[in-house]
């Protein structure tokens, strides 16, 4: 059996890496090569940080290809995408094409398998925002709609999918499977924690366990929208002259702030360049609490026991809200300060909702397990 994998962005190398090592330990146990993984690299987010130390730190298989498109609209990149993944699809004619998530590179790779009737897995499937003005939502419902196998991170993806009317009918008299097989980043989280822990120390930003506060900030709808922005900065000020605040501040935004005459929005405020993955690990987990528009980093919080305030009008994980680890509090000045004061450790949370750290093998057991009724 042969699986494209398709990644375009780093928490998408970092997802693929727990399915790669369940494939490696498959392998292993049945001592020859039954699976074969071929990993294909979009180009969508270029990452310095994602050299050959970054694959040997985090023991993640190298791509086989790099299709290297990048700093394009989103048409004419998701195009390129489309045609370079339809060529090594041809070339390399894989009985499964596997993508994850919501990037322009997920949509381009469930597109050109299922033009060319190549089953397509979806990992992170059935995850809603219900906000269209997100180029993610339209990626993440279009590519379930054409996916074989929904792997659901939790029971709410599951729901939604199932209020869409799914599954739907496929061709060849086949249907659509949806499982809920828990969240392969938890299983990530566990396997590098350890790790972070031990390698990373705070001392490298003068830091102590639970005295700082942490923030990331990159979605377009802060940082393109100048009121926003100007908001957000308010508070994280305000925050900050209470608590040390760091902020691995991407380039682009730093650019932009610098650009427009407003670096007084930062005073106050430890801005740092972004950090590697084990970095960032170690720092939400030393953090007392967690400031972001990331839906990656709102589960990381949750993972490491955090809480967290979210920067966003809506969230995918509402579990973490539920749960009492996450608040959803847009970019209002006044309601991110009274999330911060108000925010605490919920007494009690012995829900496990992604998982428990075995999405990984699941997921390749389904994998296997469809590719063997299709031979049939």
């Amino acid at each position: 059996m042969k699986i494209l994998t398709i990644v375009g962005a780093r928490p998408q190398f970092i997802k693929a890496a727990a399915v790669s090592r369940a494939i490696r330990d498959y392998n292993q146990r049945k001592s020859q090569v039954g699976i074969e993984e071929v990993i294909v690299h979009t180009g969508q987010h270029f990452d310095a940080n994602m050299s050959a130390a970054f694959f040997d730190q985090l023991d993640i298989p190298r791509p086989a290809h790099n299709l290297g498109v990048a700093g394009l609209d989103h048409g004419a990149m998701t195009g390129r995408m489309l045609e370079g993944i339809e060529t090594l699809i041809k070339q390399e004619k894989p009985d499964w094409v596997l993508v994850y998530g919501d990037t322009n590179s997920t949509l381009a790779g469930a597109l050109a398998a299922s033009k060319l009737h190549v089953s397509v897995a979806h990992v992170e499937a059935g995850l809603r925002s219900y906000n269209l003005a997100m180029p993610e939502e339209i990626n993440r419902t279009l590519t379930d709609r054409i996916s074989t196998l929904l792997l659901c991170p939790t029971s709410t993806s599951v729901n939604n999918l199932k209020a869409e009317g799914y599954p739907f009918a496929l061709p060849k008299k086949r249907y659509q499977t949806t499982r809920n097989v828990g969240d392969v980043m938890y299983d990530a989280t566990l396997y590098y924690r350890e790790l972070a822990r031990q390698s990373i120390s705070l001392d490298t930003w003068q830091l102590r366990d639970g005295e700082y506060v942490l923030c990331t900030l990159h979605r377009a709808e802060n940082t393109d929208d100048p009121v926003r922005l100007e908001s957000i900065f308010g508070a994280l000020r305000e925050i900050a002259a209470q608590y040390t605040l760091l902020l691995p501040l991407h380039p682009r935004t730093h650019k932009l702030i610098v650009n427009s005459g407003k670096q007084l929005w930062m005073d106050g405020i430890r801005v740092i360049e972004p950090v590697p993955y084990l970095e960032m690990q170690r720092l939400e987990m030393g953090a007392k609490m967690i400031l972001t528009d990331s839906g990656g980093v709102q589960k990381e919080a949750f993972f490491h026991g955090v809480p967290c305030i979210t920067l966003r009008d809506e969230t995918e994980w509402l579990e973490t809200v539920k749960l009492g680890w996450n608040q959803i509090v847009g970019a209002n000045h006044s309601k991110i300060h009274e999330a911060f004061c108000k925010a605490q450790k919920p007494t009690h949370c012995m829900e496990k909702p992604y998982g428990n750290g075995g999405a990984a093998k699941i997921i390749l057991d389904m994998l296997v397990t469809e590719f063997e009724n299709q031979r049939q």
